[in-house]
């Protein structure tokens, strides 16, 4: 049984080296600095769901260095402003970019 844990927990770690390798070895962003992006976009995605006024699944977030970057469509110029306020309220968030265009 202890084999088995010890392999799982080596399997996990080469897993995450791996998926946080990618950012650093396109020398975009440290490790660290990636680690927070994800927490950052994750948390604005839940931050739509949560939201009425917000179609999450229409809505593309990336974020970058603190930067937050929206994009996809909305259905109206309220939604869209609602998702950039959203984005901007979450910690670590530096700045947003909001490009998200409304259908008409």
């Amino acid at each position: 049984m202890n084999i088995r844990t010890s392999f799982a927990a080596t399997i996990a770690a080469v897993a995450l080296m791996a998926v946080t390798g990618c950012a650093v070895t396109r020398g975009q962003e440290t490790v660290g600095a990636y680690v927070d992006d994800t927490a950052i976009t994750t948390s604005v995605k839940a931050r739509f769901v949560d939201n009425k006024d917000v179609d999450a699944s229409s809505i593309r977030v990336e974020t970058l260095n603190g930067t937050v970057m929206l994009s996809g469509f909305a259905k109206n110029t309220l939604e869209r402003t609602t998702a950039g306020d959203i984005a901007m309220k979450v910690k670590g968030v530096k700045t947003v970019k909001n490009e998200i265009t409304v259908r008409p």
